[in-house]
């Protein structure tokens, strides 16, 4: 299984995700876009997710929440380009800090033995994305990541 790599260059708003998936584009482009597979695997694995809206097209909106024994952290945003089995760009706005809006930009490559999955946020400042990192954004990241992979394993 291939590891995940996290660049969040100092300095910059900006958090770069890339991943290698023992996968074709278009089964990895189906399981990050189905609402009933993204509730699977999106988050950290001590969460429990629920899927509110996952409308996954062109000005489409979403909106998730991950809930713990602390409370509930909702998230949403909407899809601005979605091109089947390559790009999706959309917003992304965690509901504990309104107004700090990312945009979002996930590619998928073949790569000839799998599938490369790349995502680039743009956070509205420097210190909107550190303020991210500090509150374990990293981690959930890898566990996302890392089940994203265990389900695609079950799903092929």
């Amino acid at each position: 299984m291939s590891e995940t790599t996290i660049n969040t260059p100092a300095g910059t708003p900006f958090v770069e995700v890339t991943r290698e998936f023992d996968a074709t584009p278009a089964q990895l482009f189906r399981v990050v876009t189905d609402r009933d597979l993204v509730a699977q695997w999106l988050g950290p694995r001590d969460l429990d997710a629920t899927i509110e809206e996952y409308d996954v097209r062109p000005g489409g909106k979403y909106r998730y929440i991950h809930r713990d024994d602390q409370g509930e952290y909702a998230f949403h945003g909407v899809f601005h380009t979605v091109e089947q089995d390559k790009l999706i760009i959309q917003t992304f706005e965690w509901e504990g800090a309104p107004g700090e809006v990312c945009l979002e930009k996930m590619t998928l490559e073949s790569t000839g033995s799998g599938v490369r999955l790349h995502q680039r946020s743009v956070f509205p400042s420097v210190s909107a994305r550190d303020q991210s990192i500090e509150y374990g954004m990293e981690s959930g990241i890898n566990d996302s990541m890392d089940r994203l992979a265990e389900l695609l394993a079950k799903e092929s």
